[in-house]
């Protein structure tokens, strides 16, 4: 592992996602042609290991991912649970599974997110509203959040602007405004809803639906520590110590990088303590 800090860096849960697809036979990240131009091999499961020891990380989530439905013709691009479980098998100390679910498989996809979580061992849910062009507190989701709420497992979902593109594919909508974390809060006030990608360009509209509802909270992940909005910095280091997570959304930022980033940031030991590691723990229930 890597030197430990003052600020427990070598204990910091990372979010990580996974790179949209895992070889079956030797769990390998790879990135497809017609999101980053490339088909190439980009990691091992060791070698990310070994980045994360390189950098004092010691646990990441690892996302099944699911960047479009199957119904739509997005099922190659989608990463099966049991892929992301044969993962976290090996190294059952490094890494945690989370969810991807596809609000169009409607009780098929509640029932495989149930089996993910009590079978499986997946320790919350994951959504990119965009890719399924509806809003988060759109009806279609509500059968996933009371499951979620059922099995006491948080979900998180992007918030904010959808700026990736496929080649050949039409834009996508920003349909996921912070403000629809509010209507779902208002009706699963027992579910705990993490909006990740910071909310940006709505910051401070996340920062205020994080600070209203005891059940909301904010990723940090795809944006790099020096460019967080002040309002940000200053809500993780004073009212909202408790309401924020730290993630990477490697390899769109470097985990090096990030964790320096965050070491640079003008705010006090607790609150990184915090952000790098016990807010996640209590929200996942990881302890």
């Amino acid at each position: 592992m890597g030197d430990v800090t003052d600020v427990g860096v070598v204990d910091a849960v990372v979010n990580l996602r996974t790179p949209d697809l895992i070889d079956r036979r030797e769990h390998e990240f790879r990135l497809f042609d017609d999101h980053f131009g490339t088909d190439e091999s980009v990691m091992s499961v060791e070698s990310l290991v070994d980045t994360m020891d390189e950098h004092g990380i010691e646990t990441a989530f690892l996302i099944a991912v699911k960047r479009g439905s199957k119904y739509f013709g997005f099922e190659d691009l989608n990463v099966p649970y049991e892929l992301i479980h044969e993962v976290v098998q090996e190294y059952p100390d490094r890494f945690y599974g989370l969810a991807g679910i596809d609000p169009w498989e409607g009780m098929e996809g509640v029932r495989a997110l149930e089996h993910a979580v009590e079978d499986l061992d997946f320790v919350g849910a994951h959504l990119y509203p965009h890719w399924f062009y509806k809003e988060p507190s759109h009806r279609k989701y509500y059968p996933f959040y009371a499951k979620c709420a059922e099995l006491g497992v948080p979900i998180q979902m992007q918030v904010g602007h959808c700026l990736i593109y496929l080649k050949n594919h039409p834009p996508m909508p920003s349909v996921g405004k912070p403000e629809y974390l509010d209507t779902i809060a208002c009706d699963f006030p027992g579910l705990k809803l993490i909006g990740i990608h910071t909310g940006y360009p709505w910051v401070e509209e996340m920062i205020s639906v994080a600070h209203k509802h005891p059940n909301v909270y904010i990723g940090t992940d795809a944006y790099a520590p020096k460019y967080w909005k002040p309002e940000l910095v200053n809500f993780i280091d004073s009212w909202g110590s408790d309401k924020v997570i730290f993630g990477t959304d490697y390899p769109v930022l470097e985990m090096g990088r990030a964790v320096s980033e965050v070491e640079e940031l003008d705010i006090r030991d607790s609150s990184k303590r915090k952000l790098l590691r016990e807010n996640a723990r209590r929200v996942y229930d990881l302890d």
